[in-house]
């Protein structure tokens, strides 16, 4: 199968998924934690507590693995991505603007959340939710596809 059509498979299933799981390492412990996350120009992007574990060891550890996976009732409907990379927290500036109007896009209901009228930027956020935005960045991607044949998976460029 060609590269462009796996990327294109890998696109539209992140495209169509919400949630991501993060995992992360310290020690000998490992630990895993699904965040709703919006993808803009090569960028995972999510909002969580700075004091969560997830984030506390992705920062710490310089290292993280995230898996988005499409819900299946039988071995030949799985199809995933498992990652391996980075998480930056986001400062605020073009950037985060850009990924806060990705996360609205994806997620209009979270505009419930504030007043009509009231700035929706990352500082809005963090006051109301006491999170951050970071943003997961993928080195290594591997798309997984069933339906192609049982056990494919194949490295892909996002």
């Amino acid at each position: 199968m060609q590269n462009q059509e796996l990327k294109k498979r890998a696109l539209t299933l992140i495209e169509e998924q919400s949630t991501m799981t993060l995992a992360t390492a310290a020690a000998s412990e490992a630990w895993a934690a699904p965040v709703y996350f919006a993808y803009h120009r090569s960028g995972f992007y999510f909002f969580s507590d700075p004091s969560a574990r997830h984030i506390r060891e992705s920062l710490a550890g310089g290292r993280a693995a995230s898996t988005i996976f499409a819900a299946s009732s039988s071995w030949q409907e799985i199809r995933g991505i498992q990652m391996s990379g980075t998480v930056d927290s986001v400062s605020a500036g073009l950037e985060a603007a850009a990924a806060v109007r990705a996360y609205l896009n994806k997620f209009p209901f979270t505009r419930d959340f504030f007043a009509p009228g009231d700035p929706v930027d990352p500082a809005a956020f963090s006051k109301r939710f006491s999170v951050k935005l970071y943003r997961f960045n993928p080195a290594l991607v591997y798309y997984l596809d069933n339906s192609i044949h049982f056990g494919f998976r194949e490295s892909v460029t996002l």
